[in-house]
Protein backbone atom coordinates (compact mmCIF):
# COMPACT_ATOMS: atom_id res chain seq x y z
CA UNK A 1 0.00 0.00 0.00
CA UNK A 2 3.15 2.20 0.91
CA UNK A 3 4.21 2.41 -3.13
CA UNK A 4 0.85 3.28 -4.48
CA UNK A 5 1.13 6.69 -3.82
CA UNK A 6 4.64 6.84 -5.25
CA UNK A 7 5.44 7.85 -8.53
CA UNK A 8 6.46 4.60 -10.48
CA UNK A 9 9.87 5.09 -12.68
CA UNK A 10 9.76 4.18 -16.27
CA UNK A 11 13.23 5.77 -17.11
CA UNK A 12 16.52 6.63 -15.43
CA UNK A 13 18.79 8.65 -16.32
CA UNK A 14 22.64 8.92 -15.84
CA UNK A 15 24.27 11.35 -14.21
CA UNK A 16 27.57 13.25 -14.26
CA UNK A 17 27.90 12.67 -18.17
CA UNK A 18 29.44 15.99 -19.99
CA UNK A 19 26.56 18.05 -21.55
CA UNK A 20 27.22 18.63 -25.46
CA UNK A 21 28.56 22.55 -24.71
CA UNK A 22 31.12 21.37 -22.05
CA UNK A 23 33.14 19.68 -24.37
CA UNK A 24 31.39 15.94 -25.05
CA UNK A 25 32.97 15.62 -28.57
CA UNK A 26 36.33 15.53 -26.86
CA UNK A 27 35.29 12.09 -25.40
CA UNK A 28 32.78 11.10 -28.20
CA UNK A 29 35.39 10.95 -31.25
CA UNK A 30 38.09 8.80 -29.65
CA UNK A 31 35.00 6.59 -27.82
CA UNK A 32 33.61 6.26 -31.19
CA UNK A 33 36.83 5.55 -32.69
CA UNK A 34 37.42 2.96 -30.41
CA UNK A 35 34.05 1.25 -30.94
CA UNK A 36 34.79 0.98 -33.94
CA UNK A 37 37.96 -0.42 -34.09
CA UNK A 38 36.59 -2.52 -31.96
CA UNK A 39 34.01 -3.77 -34.35
CA UNK A 40 36.26 -3.62 -37.32
CA UNK A 41 39.19 -5.67 -35.64
CA UNK A 42 36.60 -8.32 -33.82
CA UNK A 43 34.79 -9.01 -37.29
CA UNK A 44 38.65 -9.40 -39.07
CA UNK A 45 39.16 -12.58 -36.47
CA UNK A 46 36.21 -13.84 -37.22
CA UNK A 47 36.25 -13.57 -40.49
CA UNK A 48 39.71 -14.54 -40.75
CA UNK A 49 39.03 -17.74 -38.98
CA UNK A 50 35.78 -18.85 -41.03
CA UNK A 51 37.64 -18.01 -44.68
CA UNK A 52 41.43 -19.21 -44.12
CA UNK A 53 41.65 -23.19 -43.85
CA UNK A 54 45.03 -23.06 -42.03
CA UNK A 55 42.86 -21.51 -39.23
CA UNK A 56 40.78 -24.44 -38.93
CA UNK A 57 41.71 -26.17 -36.02
CA UNK A 58 40.29 -25.87 -31.89
CA UNK A 59 42.15 -22.45 -30.87
CA UNK A 60 41.31 -20.33 -33.70
CA UNK A 61 37.63 -21.37 -33.22
CA UNK A 62 37.62 -20.20 -29.73
CA UNK A 63 39.36 -17.34 -30.45
CA UNK A 64 36.96 -16.53 -33.37
CA UNK A 65 33.93 -17.39 -31.02
CA UNK A 66 35.34 -14.94 -27.89
CA UNK A 67 36.07 -12.05 -30.86
CA UNK A 68 32.47 -12.22 -32.43
CA UNK A 69 31.22 -12.49 -28.28
CA UNK A 70 33.47 -9.40 -27.81
CA UNK A 71 31.40 -7.21 -30.78
CA UNK A 72 28.25 -7.55 -29.11
CA UNK A 73 29.48 -7.28 -25.38
CA UNK A 74 30.76 -3.50 -26.36
CA UNK A 75 27.24 -3.08 -28.55
CA UNK A 76 25.77 -3.60 -25.05
CA UNK A 77 26.87 -0.84 -23.94
CA UNK A 78 29.11 1.81 -25.74
CA UNK A 79 26.21 2.94 -28.42
CA UNK A 80 24.35 4.37 -25.71
CA UNK A 81 27.69 5.67 -24.16
CA UNK A 82 28.13 7.53 -27.45
CA UNK A 83 23.86 9.18 -27.45
CA UNK A 84 24.44 9.77 -23.90
CA UNK A 85 27.79 12.10 -25.15
CA UNK A 86 25.81 13.95 -27.76
CA UNK A 87 22.16 14.22 -26.09
CA UNK A 88 20.56 16.42 -23.81
CA UNK A 89 18.32 13.56 -22.65
CA UNK A 90 20.90 11.14 -21.01
CA UNK A 91 18.07 8.74 -20.20
CA UNK A 92 17.17 4.46 -20.60
CA UNK A 93 14.09 3.56 -20.48
CA UNK A 94 13.16 0.94 -17.73
CA UNK A 95 12.89 -2.31 -20.55
CA UNK A 96 16.22 -0.84 -22.17
CA UNK A 97 18.22 -0.59 -18.67
CA UNK A 98 16.82 -4.42 -17.91
CA UNK A 99 17.97 -5.55 -21.31
CA UNK A 100 21.68 -4.03 -20.46
CA UNK A 101 21.86 -5.62 -17.17
CA UNK A 102 21.00 -8.60 -18.67
CA UNK A 103 23.14 -8.98 -21.84
CA UNK A 104 26.48 -7.08 -20.96
CA UNK A 105 27.11 -9.61 -17.57
CA UNK A 106 25.63 -12.45 -19.83
CA UNK A 107 28.30 -11.82 -22.50
CA UNK A 108 30.82 -10.91 -19.92
CA UNK A 109 29.97 -14.25 -18.07
CA UNK A 110 30.05 -16.18 -21.61
CA UNK A 111 33.77 -14.91 -22.51
CA UNK A 112 35.08 -15.81 -19.20
CA UNK A 113 33.96 -19.48 -19.75
CA UNK A 114 35.37 -19.34 -23.33
CA UNK A 115 38.46 -18.25 -21.89
CA UNK A 116 38.28 -21.30 -19.87
CA UNK A 117 37.70 -23.52 -21.84
CA UNK A 118 40.43 -22.30 -24.62
CA UNK A 119 43.17 -22.37 -21.59
CA UNK A 120 41.98 -26.03 -21.22
CA UNK A 121 42.55 -26.71 -25.13
CA UNK A 122 46.15 -24.99 -24.49
CA UNK A 123 46.70 -27.45 -21.47
CA UNK A 124 45.61 -30.74 -23.65
CA UNK A 125 47.81 -29.38 -27.09
CA UNK A 126 51.12 -28.85 -24.88
CA UNK A 127 50.78 -31.54 -22.10
CA UNK A 128 48.97 -34.54 -24.57
CA UNK A 129 49.81 -33.86 -27.86
CA UNK A 130 49.44 -37.40 -29.14
CA UNK A 131 46.09 -37.67 -28.17
CA UNK A 132 44.95 -34.02 -28.77
CA UNK A 133 43.36 -34.63 -31.94
CA UNK A 134 41.24 -37.52 -30.80
CA UNK A 135 40.26 -35.26 -27.79
CA UNK A 136 39.52 -31.86 -28.93
CA UNK A 137 37.09 -33.18 -31.78
CA UNK A 138 35.17 -30.58 -33.69
CA UNK A 139 31.97 -31.57 -32.03
CA UNK A 140 33.21 -31.32 -28.50
CA UNK A 141 34.32 -27.56 -29.61
CA UNK A 142 31.18 -26.91 -30.96
CA UNK A 143 29.41 -28.50 -27.66
CA UNK A 144 31.66 -26.58 -25.59
CA UNK A 145 31.13 -22.98 -27.29
CA UNK A 146 27.37 -23.95 -27.34
CA UNK A 147 27.61 -25.20 -23.44
CA UNK A 148 29.30 -21.70 -22.59
CA UNK A 149 26.84 -19.51 -24.35
CA UNK A 150 23.64 -21.36 -22.97
CA UNK A 151 25.36 -21.26 -19.22
CA UNK A 152 26.32 -17.57 -19.88
CA UNK A 153 22.85 -16.61 -20.67
CA UNK A 154 21.31 -18.54 -18.57
CA UNK A 155 23.18 -17.66 -14.78
CA UNK A 156 22.19 -14.43 -14.99
CA UNK A 157 17.98 -15.10 -15.94
CA UNK A 158 16.61 -15.81 -12.39
CA UNK A 159 18.42 -12.20 -11.10
CA UNK A 160 17.36 -10.32 -14.02
CA UNK A 161 13.77 -11.36 -13.43
CA UNK A 162 13.78 -10.52 -9.94
CA UNK A 163 14.97 -7.44 -10.44
CA UNK A 164 12.02 -6.93 -13.25
CA UNK A 165 9.61 -7.55 -10.27
CA UNK A 166 11.49 -4.92 -7.52
CA UNK A 167 9.40 -1.81 -7.13
CA UNK A 168 11.28 1.62 -8.62
CA UNK A 169 9.65 4.38 -7.25
CA UNK A 170 12.05 7.09 -6.01
CA UNK A 171 15.24 8.60 -7.38
CA UNK A 172 15.97 7.42 -11.09
CA UNK A 173 19.46 8.66 -11.76
CA UNK A 174 22.12 6.21 -12.18
CA UNK A 175 25.62 7.24 -11.27
CA UNK A 176 26.98 4.87 -13.24
CA UNK A 177 28.02 4.79 -17.19
CA UNK A 178 25.78 2.32 -17.84
CA UNK A 179 23.19 -0.02 -16.48
CA UNK A 180 24.47 -2.25 -13.94
CA UNK A 181 23.40 -4.39 -11.17
CA UNK A 182 24.35 -2.54 -8.10
CA UNK A 183 23.84 1.27 -9.28
CA UNK A 184 20.20 0.44 -10.31
CA UNK A 185 19.12 -1.94 -7.38
CA UNK A 186 19.96 1.10 -5.01
CA UNK A 187 17.28 2.96 -6.55
CA UNK A 188 14.83 -0.15 -5.38
CA UNK A 189 12.04 0.75 -3.22
CA UNK A 190 12.74 -2.19 -1.25
CA UNK A 191 14.95 -4.34 0.71
CA UNK A 192 17.64 -6.15 -1.92
CA UNK A 193 20.13 -7.62 0.42
CA UNK A 194 18.91 -11.16 -1.26
CA UNK A 195 21.49 -9.89 -4.40
CA UNK A 196 24.36 -10.73 -2.11
CA UNK A 197 23.39 -14.52 -2.05
CA UNK A 198 23.41 -13.99 -6.45
CA UNK A 199 27.19 -12.22 -5.64
CA UNK A 200 28.34 -15.11 -3.69
CA UNK A 201 27.09 -17.75 -6.57
CA UNK A 202 28.88 -15.35 -9.08
CA UNK A 203 32.14 -14.99 -7.02
CA UNK A 204 32.12 -18.60 -7.21
CA UNK A 205 31.68 -18.95 -10.89
CA UNK A 206 34.28 -16.41 -11.12
CA UNK A 207 36.87 -17.72 -9.17
CA UNK A 208 36.23 -21.33 -10.42
CA UNK A 209 37.03 -20.31 -14.01
CA UNK A 210 40.09 -18.40 -12.78
CA UNK A 211 41.40 -20.85 -10.59
CA UNK A 212 40.97 -23.75 -13.92
CA UNK A 213 42.78 -21.33 -16.53
CA UNK A 214 45.65 -20.66 -13.53
CA UNK A 215 45.96 -24.25 -12.87
CA UNK A 216 45.71 -25.00 -16.84
CA UNK A 217 48.64 -22.72 -17.39
CA UNK A 218 50.60 -23.62 -14.44
CA UNK A 219 50.58 -27.58 -15.81
CA UNK A 220 51.47 -25.83 -19.36
CA UNK A 221 54.57 -24.07 -18.29
CA UNK A 222 56.35 -27.48 -16.37
CA UNK A 223 56.27 -29.46 -19.52
CA UNK A 224 57.36 -26.15 -21.76
CA UNK A 225 60.69 -25.90 -19.05
CA UNK A 226 61.28 -29.66 -19.82
CA UNK A 227 62.15 -28.98 -23.52
CA UNK A 228 65.90 -28.46 -24.28
CA UNK A 229 65.39 -25.93 -27.22
CA UNK A 230 65.26 -22.22 -26.56
CA UNK A 231 63.90 -22.10 -29.67
CA UNK A 232 61.11 -24.45 -29.06
CA UNK A 233 60.60 -22.91 -25.66
CA UNK A 234 60.00 -19.17 -27.39
CA UNK A 235 57.43 -20.94 -29.60
CA UNK A 236 55.42 -22.91 -27.16
CA UNK A 237 55.34 -19.95 -24.86
CA UNK A 238 54.20 -17.45 -27.88
CA UNK A 239 51.22 -19.63 -28.20
CA UNK A 240 50.42 -19.09 -24.64
CA UNK A 241 51.53 -15.82 -24.28
CA UNK A 242 48.05 -13.95 -26.23
CA UNK A 243 45.61 -16.37 -24.25
CA UNK A 244 47.59 -15.49 -20.48
CA UNK A 245 47.14 -11.33 -21.35
CA UNK A 246 43.44 -11.55 -22.51
CA UNK A 247 42.60 -13.78 -19.38
CA UNK A 248 44.88 -11.43 -16.96
CA UNK A 249 43.11 -8.01 -18.85
CA UNK A 250 39.61 -9.59 -18.74
CA UNK A 251 39.40 -11.43 -14.83
CA UNK A 252 41.47 -8.13 -13.45
CA UNK A 253 38.51 -6.46 -14.33
CA UNK A 254 35.85 -8.44 -13.38
CA UNK A 255 37.58 -8.43 -10.03
CA UNK A 256 37.59 -4.62 -9.55
CA UNK A 257 34.21 -4.03 -11.14
CA UNK A 258 32.33 -7.31 -9.34
CA UNK A 259 34.06 -8.67 -6.55
CA UNK A 260 34.01 -6.19 -4.35
CA UNK A 261 31.19 -6.80 -2.04
CA UNK A 262 30.70 -4.22 0.37
CA UNK A 263 33.92 -2.21 -0.89
CA UNK A 264 32.99 1.07 -2.20
CA UNK A 265 35.23 3.22 -4.23
CA UNK A 266 34.84 6.98 -4.95
CA UNK A 267 32.53 7.93 -8.18
CA UNK A 268 35.46 9.20 -10.57
CA UNK A 269 37.05 5.70 -9.65
CA UNK A 270 34.18 3.63 -10.39
CA UNK A 271 33.45 4.97 -13.19
CA UNK A 272 37.09 4.36 -14.62
CA UNK A 273 37.08 1.25 -13.34
CA UNK A 274 33.92 0.39 -15.85
CA UNK A 275 35.59 2.27 -18.27
CA UNK A 276 38.32 -0.29 -18.93
CA UNK A 277 35.90 -3.11 -18.03
CA UNK A 278 33.96 -2.33 -21.09
CA UNK A 279 35.98 -0.14 -23.25
CA UNK A 280 39.73 -0.27 -22.94
CA UNK A 281 39.42 -4.62 -21.95
CA UNK A 282 38.12 -5.43 -25.30
CA UNK A 283 40.24 -2.79 -27.37
CA UNK A 284 43.05 -5.09 -26.37
CA UNK A 285 41.90 -8.16 -27.80
CA UNK A 286 42.22 -7.57 -31.28
CA UNK A 287 45.56 -5.91 -31.21
CA UNK A 288 47.07 -8.79 -29.43
CA UNK A 289 45.33 -11.78 -32.00
CA UNK A 290 46.58 -9.87 -34.96
CA UNK A 291 49.84 -7.95 -34.12
CA UNK A 292 50.98 -11.14 -32.05
CA UNK A 293 49.51 -14.29 -34.26
CA UNK A 294 51.52 -14.39 -37.85
CA UNK A 295 49.30 -16.76 -38.66
CA UNK A 296 46.00 -14.57 -38.12
CA UNK A 297 47.81 -11.61 -39.50
CA UNK A 298 48.64 -13.60 -42.63
CA UNK A 299 45.06 -14.57 -42.81
CA UNK A 300 43.50 -11.23 -42.14
CA UNK A 301 46.56 -9.74 -45.63
CA UNK A 302 44.55 -12.14 -47.58
CA UNK A 303 41.15 -10.92 -46.53
CA UNK A 304 41.75 -7.53 -47.57
CA UNK A 305 43.88 -7.89 -50.57
CA UNK A 306 41.17 -10.41 -52.21
CA UNK A 307 38.52 -7.36 -51.29
CA UNK A 308 41.02 -4.88 -53.37
CA UNK A 309 41.19 -7.09 -56.11
CA UNK A 310 37.23 -7.28 -56.07
CA UNK A 311 36.89 -3.32 -55.74
CA UNK A 312 39.24 -3.35 -58.36
CA UNK A 313 37.72 -5.70 -60.65
CA UNK A 314 34.30 -4.52 -60.24
CA UNK A 315 35.22 -0.96 -60.99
Amino acid sequence: MGFQNQTVVTEFYFSDFPQFENGSLFYFIPLLLIYMFIVVGNFMIFFAVQLDTHLHNPMYYFISIFSFLEIWYTTATIPKMLSNLISEQKTISFLGCLLQIYFFPSLGVTEGLILTVMAIDRYVTICNPLHYAIIMTSRLCIQLSTGSCICGFLMLLPEIVWISTLPFCGPNQIYQLFCDFEPVLRLACTDTSMILVEDVIHAISILASVSTITLSYLRIIIPILRIPSGKSHQKAFSTCAAHITIFLLFFSSVALMYLRFSVTFPPQLDKAIALMFAVLAPLFNPIIYSLRNKDMKDAIKKILCSQKMFNVSGS
